[in-house]
């Protein structure tokens, strides 16, 4: 199958597909006579897990370490457990933060309903955002 082909049955780019090859996520494919791309079936699963991955939010430096292990025979599931566990205390992190900043945020849209305009200085630049504003 050519890579029209791949990339239909896909639902990626041409130009995804060739990028995935570069970064060693998809094995090189067969050339044929005349130098065009040629695919087996396997790809697809391929990639729909390459796609799977990303959706977990796995880097493709995370996903190519889940097929360098497979490649080399191992059954990388403990090694995909432990990478969702990180992805998960990243989220949850991140999640945090956001709430602090979702609250840094609202303190900033009550302080600029109590602010006059007229009061900012050109040092300040905006004194709803004023290093001393706590």
């Amino acid at each position: 199958m050519r890579i029209g082909e791949v990339a239909e049955q896909s639902g990626l780019a041409p130009q995804t597909i060739r990028f995935y090859e570069r970064e060693g996520l998809l094995p090189e494919p067969a050339r044929g006579p005349n130098g065009y791309r040629e695919y087996d079936a396997t790809v697809l699963g391929r990639l729909a897990f390459v796609r799977g991955a990303q959706a977990a939010g796995l880097s493709l430096a995370e996903i190519a370490s889940i097929l360098d292990l497979r490649r080399e025979g191992a059954v990388p599931c403990s090694h995909v457990q432990s990478l969702l566990h990180a992805k998960l205390a990243e989220v949850r992190a991140r999640r945090r933060e956001l709430e602090e900043l979702e609250v840094d945020l609202e303190g900033l849209l009550a302080r600029s309903e109590e602010l006059d305009p007229a009061d900012c200085s050109d040092a300040q630049v905006c004194h709803v955002i004023a290093a001393d504003r706590r």
